[in-house]
């Protein structure tokens, strides 16, 4: 075996080919091809305070960020198909007061279904006030009630789409197109991974067979930048990763070998070629998988956990166990390093998610009653081990939710780009803090209004990073996740 791989070493590669034939213009063919793909060294590199740094050799690699961090790692719990802020966080009485009534000069074209619009809707649930803070919570969130003075509250978010994939393309990575990066994917580049064993951008969704967020893997997709950088996307069934589990014949040592063969061909070529710097990423890429094989199913071991654990993410509750689990991984992959996870509650369409065009009431009880418990045993859990300070937590989804009803036999509501609510809790965030307001009735943003931008801009600067330097060269110009905007939130930061 030995004999066979050192005359395979011995071969000419394709790429030698390239380069003596028709002098060297199937090689420059191949160059311009990289270089749209991205894997050329000039595109491996970034600005930095200290200038450039070569993210090549090592790509998820820790790096130190731009100025001291608060947080280290992010979750974010995305209520997916959007969470009606006057029925969760933001209590409107005034809405109670004019319930039924027209609401005069508004425009029907600002939510989805322009023919059932109706009068205004006061929310069907009650609220009451807690903690140390006065923090108005809805009866849905029992659970949660008890942590408001670890959360930070931003009433006033507004965004630029009603609709439902470009409104996820934006919150996820900035743009209401697809082809970008995902916030995630910019994280795990600016400041790589703490573990090199398990994926630094992990991403998480339903698993009680209602489907994927509108845009699928576009919302944690890496875009321009290198494919390392993208979400690993955990499945609901079997393996979380596939190819996790090794193929009946094959041993470690097989698969030792398997891979210094590949390594050494690498290499080789690297030699010939050394501003190919993408081939140390793609031996790394190999590498990682091969370490999962090993580090992965230990950390997506939930039954290990005590059954005090388990329930204290509402694992012994059939209403909540699926989201609970998800939870308890993210804290697991925390604990373990994984820099970046998200998890979405609620799937494709209407009723399987937050998007609560039929029966408000109903709809919003079902994905509280799945979130809610979860949630709380998360920050509980997080704080009980240390880890809450040096965790930032969010939940938003990707708008709000209008005043008005639906019409309906069970009235809802439409959707509302100019107004939800997101919090955010741990990771050097102020507890028991509220941030900018709506109008009187929840319509609208109207006191220090933040956009997707803003909000972007705060979670790189509660991780240490400056938005503006976070960038990468790319068809001529230097992208960010912030775009040519972004101011960052300071009055929730401690």
């Amino acid at each position: 075996m030995q004999n066979d791989w050192n005359s395979l070493l011995a071969q000419p590669a394709r790429r030698d080919f390239l380069r003596r034939a028709g002098g060297g213009f199937g090689l420059l063919g191949l160059a311009s091809l990289l270089d749209e793909a991205g894997l050329l060294t000039s595109n491996l590199r970034a600005n930095s305070n200290d200038g450039l740094v070569d993210r090549s050799l090592a790509p998820m690699a820790p790096r130190p960020p731009h100025f001291p961090a608060k947080a280290k790692s992010v979750i974010w719990l995305f209520m997916n198909g959007g969470q009606s802020q006057v029925d969760t966080w933001d209590y409107k009485p005034e809405l109670e007061k004019r319930d039924g009534k027209t609401l005069e000069g508004f425009d029907n074209k600002t939510g989805f279904f322009v023919d059932a619009v109706g009068g205004l809707m006061k929310s069907p649930f009650q609220f009451k006030q807690y903690g140390q803070s006065g923090t108005w919570v809805s009866e849905i969130f029992p659970a949660l009630s008890k942590h408001v003075d670890d959360m930070a509250f931003i009433h006033s978010c507004f965004t630029e789409t009603n609709n439902h994939a470009p409104a996820l393309f934006q919150m996820n990575t900035g743009m209401s197109r697809m082809g970008f990066p995902g916030v995630g994917s910019w994280v795990t580049y600016g400041l790589g991974s703490e573990s090199q064993n398990l994926p630094g951008y992990v991403v998480m969704c339903d698993t009680k067979g209602r489907g994927l967020p509108k845009g699928h893997a576009t919302n944690w997709g890496a875009g321009f930048l290198p494919g390392v950088y993208q979400g690993t996307f955990l499945a609901a069934q079997g393996d979380p990763i596939a190819n996790l589990s090794r193929l009946p014949h094959m041993t470690t040592a097989v698969q030792r070998r398997q891979l210094d063969l590949i390594a050494r061909l690498n290499q080789k070529h690297q030699e010939q070629s050394p501003e190919e710097a993408e081939l140390a990423a793609r031996i790394e890429s190999f590498e990682l998988a091969y370490r999962m094989q090993t580090a992965a199913p230990e950390a997506f071991d939930i039954e290990s956990e005590s059954a005090d654990t388990k329930k204290l993410y509402g694992l012994d509750n059939d209403k909540c166990s699926h989201f609970g689990k998800q939870a308890l991984m993210a804290r697991r992959l925390v604990e373990r390093g994984t820099r970046y996870i998200q998890i979405f509650s609620g799937g494709m369409d209407n009723q399987l998610s937050w998007d609560g065009h039929v029966d408000i009431d109903g709809n919003h009880r079902q994905f509280a009653e799945e979130t809610d418990v979860p949630i709380a045993g998360l920050i509980t859990d997080l704080k009980q081990r240390g880890l809450l300070e040096s965790t930032l937590i969010i939940c938003a989804g990707e708008f709000g939710r209008l005043p008005l009803a639906q019409k309906g036999a069970k009235p809802g509501r439409d959707h509302n780009p100019n107004a939800f609510t997101a919090w955010f809790a741990g990771g050097g965030v102020k507890g028991g803090t509220h941030y900018g307001e709506t109008d009187e009735i929840g319509h609208k943003a109207s006191v220090n209004r933040v956009s997707i931008n803003d909000l972007h801009a705060t979670i790189l600067a509660l991780l240490g990073m400056d938005h503006t330097k976070l960038t990468y060269f790319f068809n001529g110009r230097n992208y960010r996740l912030t775009d040519v905007a972004g101011e960052i939130v300071k009055g929730i930061i401690a």
